[in-house]
């Protein structure tokens, strides 16, 4: 993104102003590893990356909000009054942004200063890299900028969770958030999603590079097979009650499980189950490989991720398992897994900085004749969290 360019928008749309133009910066994530266990007692392993959410912002003599964003011109500028957050019917994504507010000023923050935001988003919609998610933090951080606020990066990311939760709609969890506002430069988070408790862990990929390959499949039974997987986690959770005690399925070790795991005499249920034990053990192998620089060892890891949500967890689909075998042939590529809700979205890639290029060349052709339509690619790297840029790029 150029930030001059950026600026110069701005200008465009809101006119010139004796206020000062202030630059704010929010990235989208991705979770490395640990996909579905959040809801089981297990670790998740996310990192911010460099696609993201920008906004240039200037305040208002007046307590209103007037914002406009390059990736929804079809809405045109949105107006509304900080002391009027009703939703309106049909409302664009002004909703993420009176979400917050909302829930900044019930948490006792006095907010009433306006502002003039241009919004414009590196982040590809509905690939499940949480753009919605970036654009609530990055309000946080507006809000926090405007109003001489101290907000932390936890509270940050809690606030905007429960503005998605309350006065969006969306019973998301806490890890795209927190993720955002509290990313690290080569870093990645190991997260209970149970108790906020975390840990900094290196993610230097030395000559590799992530590559964000999206199916451009809609997501369409991500929600009710979401609840469903839920449901039956629950069930098999119980019945593993029975004979050992637990709190969580990712409390058992895998010999805990295999001795126990009689007692699953529903197939599904421990297929379930045999998930999210193991995929609880590989989050925390992860960490230890990438700690010691073994990439090979955490690409299998994302081979071995990605096999268990197909054959286990049924959550993967046609579109994400075509991506993730074409890309695992490919030469420089170390592994590859889904990663967010499944049944399409994206997938992430492992590779060589030297095949970047011929890795995305090979699977856009080959997946593009098999599915009938095109993948979408993007190389992104491990970066900061949520932040006002105080420099012009």
């Amino acid at each position: 993104m150029n930030l001059n360019e950026l600026r110069n928008r701005f200008v465009e749309t809101f006119g010139n102003s004796h206020h000062e133009i202030n630059l704010y910066f929010a990235p989208g994530r991705i979770n490395l590893i640990g996909e579905h266990i959040d809801y089981n007692g297990g670790f998740v392993f996310p990192a911010a990356i460099t696609l993201g959410t920008y906004a240039a912002v200037t305040r208002r003599n007046d307590g209103k909000v007037w914002l406009y964003s390059k990736n929804f011109a079809e809405a045109g500028l949105l107006k509304f009054d900080l002391l009027d957050l009703k939703r309106c019917d049909n409302e664009s994504w002004s909703v993420y942004v009176k979400g917050v507010i909302e829930v900044f000023s019930k948490a006792g923050h006095d907010l009433q200063q306006g502002f003039n935001a241009y919004v414009e988003g590196t982040i590809p919609n509905g690939a499940g890299l949480s753009s919605s998610a970036s654009l609530e933090v990055l309000i946080g951080v507006i809000l926090e900028d405007l109003h001489d606020l101290t907000v932390s990066g936890v509270e940050k990311a809690k606030l905007a969770m429960q503005a998605e939760n309350d006065y969006v709609g969306v019973n998301c969890g806490i890890m795209d958030q927190f993720a955002i506002a509290m990313g690290r430069t080569n870093q990645a988070i190991k997260l209970n999603t149970n108790d906020l408790s975390y840990e900094y862990a290196p993610c230097d990929l030395l000559d590799y590079q992530l590559l964000i390959m999206n199916t451009n499949k809609r997501r369409e039974l991500a929600d009710s097979k979401y609840n469903e997987r839920r449901t039956e986690c629950d069930v098999a959770k119980l019945a593993l009650g029975t004979v050992v005690q637990l709190e969580h399925l990712c409390d058992l070790t895998m010999a805990e499980f295999n001795t126990h795991a009689h007692v699953l005499v529903d197939e599904i249920l421990l297929k379930r189950a045999r998930h999210a034990v193991t995929e609880n053990i590989r989050v925390k192998q992860a960490v230890d490989a990438l700690a010691s620089g073994d990439l090979a060892a955490f690409g299998e890891l994302l081979n071995q991720s990605h096999d268990s949500l197909r054959k286990d967890y049924c959550v993967t689909g046609i579109e994400l398992d075509t991506i993730v075998a074409l890309a695992k042939k490919q030469p420089g590529v170390l592994g590859a897994r889904m990663t967010g809700a499944g049944f399409g979205g994206c997938a992430i890639a492992l590779v060589h900085q030297d095949k970047i290029e011929a890795v995305r060349a090979a699977v856009a052709l080959a997946y593009a004749k098999k599915i009938g339509y095109e993948a979408s690619f993007y190389v992104a790297q491990v970066g900061d969290g949520a932040k006002k840029l105080v420099e012009v790029l």
